[in-house]
């Protein structure tokens, strides 16, 4: 009598687990596999807010040059930093949510991030070549943010967001006087980058 009456009280203890909880769970583990599979998830949120930080000192060190040569010689060497601040950082959080650089979401981020920025030096060039100096800050927010859309179809829902952002701030600098450009630089490659870097930073790891 006694070992049944502990078995009853062992029985009675064992819940059973519901099958929809177990359904919910493995939909939930299917859907984030599928994410993780087919979105590139390493965007770097800090990276993104440092970009912008150097991208609000390059603006006032732009708005200080004489020369429009040596304006621009001020974003190109900002470009170049902001490139290496965004590769490292995409590097090092690639790590952290376990996602290679060289899976396939990457390489379609990068192929799709990169057209729009290849035109944008193909048309500096040639904006260069003219002295068409006041055409540059435009041409540069509209080409970064079609680069951004592009990729961020590949990414987390916030990118392309942002992208659309820079083109909004391409357009309105196209309209206002050339005086405008590096409020405007501040604006999108600063300011957009600080606010959607940190929002980034929250909400996706990192």
């Amino acid at each position: 009598m006694a070992n049944r009456s502990a078995v009853r009280k062992v029985d009675e203890g064992d819940e059973p687990v519901s099958l929809g909880d177990r359904a919910i769970d493995n939909l939930a583990f299917i859907r984030e596999t599928m994410e993780r599979s087919t979105s590139f998830t390493a965007v770097p949120g800090y990276g993104g807010m440092l970009m912008g930080v150097t991208a609000l000192v390059a603006a006032y060190i732009a708005a200080q040059q004489i020369y429009l040569r040596d304006w621009l010689v001020t974003w190109l060497v900002e470009a170049g930093l902001a490139f290496a601040i965004g590769l490292l950082a995409m590097w090092q959080k690639s790590r952290i949510v376990e996602s290679s650089l060289l899976s396939t979401p990457s390489k379609k981020f990068a192929l799709s991030f990169a057209p729009p920025l290849i035109a944008g030096i193909a048309i500096t060039l040639g904006l260069w070549r003219y002295e068409h100096y006041e055409m540059m800050a435009p041409v540069w927010m509209l080409c970064y943010g079609a680069a951004v859309i592009c990729g961020g179809a590949f990414s987390v829902r916030i990118i392309p967001v942002m992208g659309w952002f820079f083109l909004t701030l391409g357009a309105v600098a196209f309209a206002l006087p050339s005086s405008f450009g590096n409020y405007l630089m501040a604006a999108s490659f600063g300011i957009l980058h600080v606010v959607f870097g940190f929002i980034i930073a929250r909400r996706y790891g990192g």
